[in-house]
């Protein structure tokens, strides 16, 4: 259970603006769906397995505390964690325990009802992709030399030119930069901007990618951490 929560943890707090997750589970999936406060990404994901721990709706706040518990020394090795229930058999909290039984801690669930209304499920449009790739890390490094160029650009802008994905920072009428991040089969005929700070750090989480970009305004980078799967769709922003 512990490598579960570590997985899901890194893969919502650690971008820096998701602290509240909800989890739908039966006995086939767990799905798990998230919102940043800016709106700036969605995330779906699932994990490859359904935990028959998570039946039920409920919500997991303050991740940053859970993190906390996650990562104390007494709970690294042979702890015992336990999933406590409502009466209605919802899932309620997770009890923390260390292996001499005489450290506890207890991490509280939200209400469905209450993580319904927090965290509305966000309605997307069927999109069609029309480019997709497997990110380098080369690629993701120049991304944060352009990002540390253009600090002043919270967006960039996303282009095909000549079999070429090229990310672009600024404009003619002030300090500008650009860069090919990938070479692509795929052609958008629409200049989007996306927000340079959660694209790279989606970058940098664990897990394999994949990036897919539509010309109707949405980018999705698909993250497989071995555990679960998260696809993170980014809308499109307003230069």
């Amino acid at each position: 259970m512990r490598d579960y929560l570590l997985d899901l943890v890194e893969h919502t707090l650690d971008l820096g603006c998701i602290d509240l997750v909800k989890i739908v589970g039966d006995d086939t999936t767990t799905q798990i769906s998230g919102l940043a406060e800016d709106l700036s990404v969605v995330l779906q994901g699932n994990y490859h397995k359904p935990l028959a721990d998570f039946v039920g709706t409920f919500g997991m706040p303050n991740l940053a505390k859970l993190k906390t518990v996650l990562n104390l020394q007494e709970y690294r090795e042979d702890a015992k964690l336990a999933i406590t229930k409502r009466s209605t058999g919802e899932p309620d909290g997770i009890n923390f325990e260390n292996k001499a039984g005489d450290f506890k801690n207890n991490y509280r669930f939200m209400a469905s009802e209450i993580v319904s209304d927090k965290l509305k499920t966000a309605k997307m449009k069927t999109l069609t992709w029309h480019v997709e790739f497997v990110p380098l890390n080369a690629s993701i490094q120049r991304l944060k030399w352009q990002m540390q160029a253009n600090v002043e650009e919270p967006n960039f802008q996303v282009k095909t030119e000549n079999g070429e994905l090229k990310f672009f920072f600024g404009d003619h009428s002030s300090h500008a930069g650009n860069f090919v991040f990938a070479g692509v089969t795929g052609q958008l005929k629409r200049a989007w901007s996306y927000p340079a700070k959660a694209f790279a750090s989606i970058m940098d989480l664990t897990g394999d990618k994949i990036v897919r970009i539509s010309d109707d305004g949405a980018a999705q980078i698909t993250v497989d951490s071995g555990i679960a799967v998260y696809n993170y769709i980014l809308p499109a922003q307003s230069k």
